[in-house]
């Protein structure tokens, strides 16, 4: 009703885009089926290139995930909720557009105020102000975009803070994943003789840098016998 959308949103998708200082870019698709977290349909995504640009990102993440190959295996989402503001929301747009998707309602949620964010033009929906007004909000206008406040003790602010924190909590996992692995394979690249197979065995089984740093000896010679272990031991310390 608030942004007078024709049919029911019946499947949200949210998304975040995570990285630290442009390296390990990964952005996250969730998804919520009448209202409720659907784990089995989340999506990951490693962007082709890291770049520490938000807006870049999200532009590339969107247009990846509305290509016509996605659009057949995943269907068509009923209502787009971008973690961010103007920018992001505005570059997530873009590529929405260019993928031929135009009539897909994209919003965005600014975290500084929770405020709900449309670009006025382009975000296939329409402000009633009279819900707005009914659910005890108010909006601020300019040129291109509109800015809705709503109490943050109202269901509608609740679902979507739901969203964009799912979003941002499987990208930020996702990132740590990646980073972790990336960390493993540059301290295990510094040691002599250690190569790519005894690499993976290594990140398989402990998974992280610290998890290689803290196992001792013994632990790493079953994996990869006794004098792999004793040389790594050697260059490997304690992750603080």
């Amino acid at each position: 009703n608030l942004l007078s959308i024709e049919k029911y949103p019946f499947r949200i998708e949210g998304y975040d885009v995570s990285h630290m200082q442009g390296t390990d870019v990964v952005a996250s698709m969730v998804v919520f089926t009448n209202g409720v977290s659907n784990k089995a349909e989340y999506r990951k995504f490693k962007t082709k290139i890291d770049h520490n640009n938000d807006f870049y990102n999200m532009h590339e993440t969107i247009k990846r995930r509305l290509s016509e190959k996605n659009r057949k295996l995943w269907g068509l989402p009923s209502l787009v909720l971008i973690d961010g503001g103007k920018g992001q929301l505005d570059a997530a747009i873009r590529a929405r557009d260019e993928a031929g998707c135009s009539t897909i309602p994209f919003i965005g949620l600014a975290k500084r105020e929770e405020q709900i964010v449309l670009q006025n033009k382009k975000s296939g929906v329409i402000l009633n102000k009279l819900s707005m007004q009914g659910l005890g909000g108010f909006s601020t206008e300019s040129e291109d975009f509109t800015l809705i406040n709503l109490p943050h003790n109202t269901n509608l602010v609740k679902l979507l803070q739901r969203i964009r924190d799912e979003s941002h909590r499987f990208a930020v996992t996702y990132h740590s994943v990646l980073k972790n692995k990336r960390q493993t394979a540059s301290l295990l690249d510094e040691i002599p003789g250690v190569g790519p197979v005894t690499r993976k065995k290594l990140l398989k089984k402990f998974g992280s840098v610290r998890g290689v740093s803290l196992a001792s000896e013994a632990e790493l010679a079953t994996v990869i016998g006794a004098k792999q272990a004793k040389l790594i031991t050697k260059y490997v310390t304690p992750a603080k």
